[in-house]
């Protein structure tokens, strides 16, 4: 495990990139002051293993910056990645010690850890940090019943422009935009992990995003800039309207 990092990555609370989105999103005053007590951040090279599954995790943490891969793999050696974590998602759980899933960064990434124990303690007594979590969970869950419906019904062409508009979306949001017109971000995966993900070959995903430059759906710039020329286009093609829902 990389020692923590305290150097290159350094923000006050209220400088912090993604503090309306984090768990600690709430919090005010003697909340935040009792979280700057338990917390340290950590950077990870690409590729880096974060945690292996079934270690015991002595820490949560919120991604600041970067992203990372939830991967599980199997008795005979098969690998499935099963989960994003993108910045603000949460990692770990409170009341269980082990971790549940490899977890990888696919890009250089930046956490904000919090000490596990500390940080359950405070859950009971802070109904912020607790109404948050929840939160988070629950819209965890909605992702993961749509992520199903995606890999059991959508297209292949349906399924890349569903990924670019969740990674779309997570950029505006960000930066407290609606995502509309002509949006632009750096795609954090390769065309292999992506094809991993969605459960295509990487030359069907290859194909694919071929044929979304062609159509003008997007353009790409480079290995990995993607421009999106028009974001309501996108979510048509998609297959889901602009709440991020299926189109009936």
């Amino acid at each position: 495990m990389p020692t923590p990092d305290t150097h290159s990555f350094a923000h006050d609370c209220d400088e912090c990139p993604i503090r309306h989105r984090a768990v600690c999103s709430r919090c005010e005053g003697k909340e935040l002051d009792r979280l700057e007590e338990m917390k340290y951040y950590r950077s990870f090279q690409a590729g880096q293993t974060v945690i292996w599954s079934g270690d015991r995790m002595d820490f949560v943490a919120s991604v600041v910056k970067g992203i990372a891969t939830l991967s599980q793999t199997m008795e005979d050696g098969r690998r499935q990645m099963v989960g994003l974590l993108l910045p603000s998602d949460f990692l770990g759980r409170p009341g269980r010690d082990n971790a549940a899933y490899d977890v990888t960064a696919t890009t250089d990434l930046v956490m904000c850890c919090f000490r596990k124990k500390p940080f359950e303690e405070m859950m009971l007594h802070t109904p912020h940090i607790g109404q948050r979590l929840l939160e988070m969970t629950l819209d965890e869950l909605d992702s993961a019943r749509e992520w199903m419906l995606l890999l059991g019904r959508k297209t292949a062409r349906e399924k890349i422009a569903s990924l670019l508009s969740i990674i779309a979306r997570r950029d505006a949001s960000l930066m407290l935009k609606r995502p509309s017109g002509r949006i632009s971000f750096d795609l954090p995966l390769t065309r292999e992990e992506m094809a991993d993900y969605l459960g295509l070959t990487l030359e069907t995903v290859s194909r694919q995003m071929t044929a979304l430059r062609k159509d003008g759906i997007i353009s790409l710039e480079g290995k990995r800039h993607v421009v999106i020329e028009d974001f309501d286009v996108l979510l048509e093609v998609a297959g889901d309207d602009n709440d991020g829902g299926m189109l009936s």
